[in-house]
């Protein structure tokens, strides 16, 4: 099978320590970038869990008021559909 060249650009830190981990491993960075390919290919999916950054203290604060609402239904507002929402929302 023909080989070709494929071009990535990273932060030139992130470059060096992957080249770290790779050697550490045994593999050349082309091999672990081959690797990733081909069982991203085999299963048709990223093989590995991608997560975005930690919730800032706002998010969190959300997500814990929710958390409350859930737990006690009084709290909060509540709507019988979502016109008499956008009507309570826009007025």
């Amino acid at each position: 099978m023909a080989n070709t060249n494929v071009n990535i650009r990273m932060d030139a830190d992130l470059k060096r320590q992957f080249e770290s981990f790779c050697s550490d491993m045994g593999l050349t960075m082309s091999a672990a970038f081959n690797i990733f390919a081909r069982k991203a290919v085999r299963e048709y999916r990223i093989p590995f869990e991608i997560s975005g950054e930690n919730p800032n203290a706002e998010t969190i604060e959300a997500i814990n008021e929710v958390r409350q609402m859930k737990a006690d239904p009084s709290l909060g507002k509540r709507y019988a559909d979502v016109d008499e929402m956008v009507n309570d929302i826009l007025s």
